[in-house]
């Protein structure tokens, strides 16, 4: 399964993120999936794809050409997509992953999970998505989107995306 790892670029988080994503890249290798990205060899992304590569997994990189201005691009990747924009990197995206993982992100992680779980929620797709909400990160969002709901600005998510706290809870539901 080709499986899409959003998450942050940023080199000043909290070690606990990166070094849980290093042991989720290693679990989607050892499990025999493809781990789809935006390519970024920093952050949450390059921890990911590091623990994919140090155990013999494959990678595809999907990233905008010029991109590498903001951050070091990962070398180990055995295919590498360039795109004009984030646009067309997301759509790369959806086109070359049967799955989506959500960590702990910035900006544009947000952005990507809100396309994705909209997409999804206009029948656009039928992939699974589960958000890693390591350490309770995503807690205040889920706060946010249940706030949300009570107002009737949205309709109860059900069956949109699935939140695992483990990577086990992760890949229970991707298997």
């Amino acid at each position: 399964m080709n499986i899409c790892f959003y998450g942050s670029a940023s080199q000043k988080i909290n070690t606990k993120y990166t070094d849980e994503a290093y042991r989720l890249g290693r679990e989607i290798s050892l499990k025999g999936h493809c781990l789809v990205f935006g390519g970024g060899d920093v952050g949450m992304m390059g921890a990911c794809a590091k623990g994919v590569h140090d155990n013999g997994g494959k990678s595809i990189g999907i990233a905008p050409n010029w991109i590498e201005k903001f951050q070091p691009l990962c070398k180990e990747c055995e295919t590498f997509i360039y795109v004009d924009s984030i646009d067309e990197r997301k759509k790369k995206f959806v086109e070359n992953s049967e799955a989506f993982i959500v960590a702990p992100g910035g900006i544009g992680t947000f952005d990507e999970f809100f396309e994705i779980i909209t997409l999804k929620k206009l029948k656009q797709n039928n992939k699974e998505i589960v958000i890693f909400n390591i350490d309770g990160f995503y807690n205040k969002m889920f706060e946010m989107i249940e706030e949300m709901i009570e107002e009737g600005f949205i309709n109860k998510p059900d069956g949109i995306y699935k939140i695992a706290n483990s990577i086990d809870e992760i890949f229970e539901y991707l298997e």
